[in-house]
C-alpha cells in the first residue's frame, strides 16, 4: 500500500497535514517579500501574510464591519418595546 502524502496540492489549492512546529507556524504568518496570501502552515488553503500591508487593510476592514454589525445589533434590541399593543376596531357599518 502506498504512503499518503501529507502535503501537496489538489486542484491548485495547497494542503499540509504535517504536525506544525512553533517555528513553522510563526514563519508562515510573517513572510516579508511575499504576496498577501501564503500557504497555511496546517490545513487546506491560504492565510494572510502579516508582513504585507494589504493584509492589515483586510484585518481592519473586517474588524470595522464586525464592529458595525455589533453596534447595529445592540441598537435594534434597545428600540424594541415588548409592551402589549391595544387595537380598537370600530365596527360602524351603517346597517
Amino acid at each position: 500500500m502506498a504512503d499518503k502524502s501529507t502535503s501537496g496540492e489538489v486542484l491548485g489549492v495547497p494542503y499540509n497535514f504535517e504536525r506544525p512546529s512553533i517555528g513553522r507556524m510563526l514563519s508562515s504568518y510573517w513572510r516579508p517579500g511575499e504576496g498577501m496570501l501564503v500557504e497555511k502552515p496546517f490545513g487546506v488553503g491560504y492565510t494572510l501574510n502579516l508582513a504585507n500591508w494589504r493584509s492589515w487593510v483586510v484585518v481592519l476592514v473586517a474588524g470595522a464591519l464586525l464592529w458595525q454589525q455589533e453596534q447595529g445589533a445592540s441598537e435594534s434590541t434597545d428600540d424594541t418595546d415588548d409592551e402589549p399593543v391595544e387595537v380598537i376596531v370600530d365596527d360602524e357599518s351603517g346597517d
